[in-house]
Order: structure tokens, then C-alpha cells, then sequence
């Protein structure tokens, strides 16, 4: 490992993004149970959720990995941070396309800005990790980390906006959903 010290760090970063892959699996499953989730939907929040967790486990494996030297890790770098940022273009003009949901500002900055940013400075870092090697791993961390909280908030914020249709739709039809609960009430065995 080239950087030892920070050794720890991508370990807990890793472990907590590849966890919150698995999770984002179920999340999901219940986009895909609600109704009115559509594929464009999925393309523009929650693929690039499940893409974001990947991404921070990548990071802290190219981080972590035993790299001979400095040249090789640096190429990673540039090859991931531009990797990256073509992916976030493509999702920005996924969102704009989006004619079923208006991305609101938040929207805009935690699944276009706060990532296309994350992306950008890993490209930054490893066009100066030779010159500034400090500052550049602290940009690789920040970048690592940074992913990790937007995946976290794009998960929370899909769970929330399923739960919050599924009560809408409930409060719309309150007849529907007593007669399913009653059906359900009559096929328990007793």
C-alpha cells in the first residue's frame, strides 16, 4: 500500500459503501413495487444511487490496493474521475428528459452537482497527487466520502418519496385500501 495511514480509513469507507449497495437492492425492490416508478425514474435516481456506494468501494480499493508506484496508481485515479464524470453527464441528461418528474433543486444537487464535484476532484487529485500528494489523497478521501453521503441521501430520499406516494395514494382511496386490508383480514387462518 502506498499510503498506509490511511489504510483505515478506505477500509471503513469501503465496507460501509459495499453494505449500502446490498441495501439499495431492496430499496429497489420496492421502487419496483410502487406504483408510478418508471424506468426513466430508475435511470436517473437509482441506478446512479447503487452506481454512487459502487463507486466509493471502488475508490477505496484503488486506494488501498499494493500499487508499485505513484504512476500507476495516478493513471487509476484519472481513469476512474473521468469515468465517472462521463457517467454523471450521462445521468444529467437522462434527468432533464424525465417528463413524468420535475428534478427540484435538491434533486439537481445531490444526484448531478455533489457527484459530477466528487468525480471532478479525483481527476484534479491525480493530475497533482505528484506535486501535492497531501492535499490530492485528501481530495481522493473527500471524493470517497462524499459519494458515501450522497448515496446514503439518494437512498433515504427514494425510501421517503415511496413511502410518502404510497400514503397519498392511500389517502385517495381509502374504500380501496380497507376492502384489500379486510381481504387480507379473511384469508388468515384463525
Amino acid at each position: 500500500m502506498l499510503f498506509p495511514a490511511w489504510e483505515t480509513f478506505y477500509e471503513i469507507v469501503g465496507s460501509a459503501s459495499g453494505a449500502l449497495a446490498g441495501l439499495m437492492f431492496v430499496v429497489i425492490a420496492l421502487v419496483a413495487d410502487a406504483h408510478g416508478a418508471s424506468e426513466s425514474q430508475l435511470e436517473a435516481f437509482g441506478t446512479p444511487t447503487v452506481i454512487h456506494f459502487g463507486a466509493a468501494l471502488l475508490l477505496s480499493a484503488l486506494s488501498a490496493a499494493p500499487w508499485p508506484g505513484l504512476t500507476s496508481f495516478r493513471a487509476a485515479l484519472a481513469l476512474y474521475g473521468a469515468t465517472g464524470f462521463a457517467y454523471m453527464v450521462l445521468v444529467v441528461r437522462r434527468t432533464r428528459r424525465l417528463t413524468e418528474y420535475a428534478a427540484v433543486f435538491e434533486d439537481w444537487l445531490f444526484h448531478a452537482a455533489l457527484p459530477l464535484t466528487a468525480y471532478f476532484g479525483v481527476l484534479i487529485a491525480a493530475a497533482g497527487i505528484r506535486r501535492a500528494t497531501t492535499l490530492s489523497l485528501f481530495a481522493v478521501g473527500s471524493a470517497a466520502l462524499l459519494l458515501l453521503f450522497i448515496g446514503i441521501h439518494n437512498a433515504w430520499d427514494t425510501v421517503t418519496y415511496i413511502l410518502v406516494s404510497r400514503w397519498q395514494a392511500r389517502r385517495r382511496s381509502p374504500d380501496r385500501h380497507r376492502e384489500s386490508h379486510d381481504d387480507a383480514r379473511e384469508e388468515r387462518p384463525l
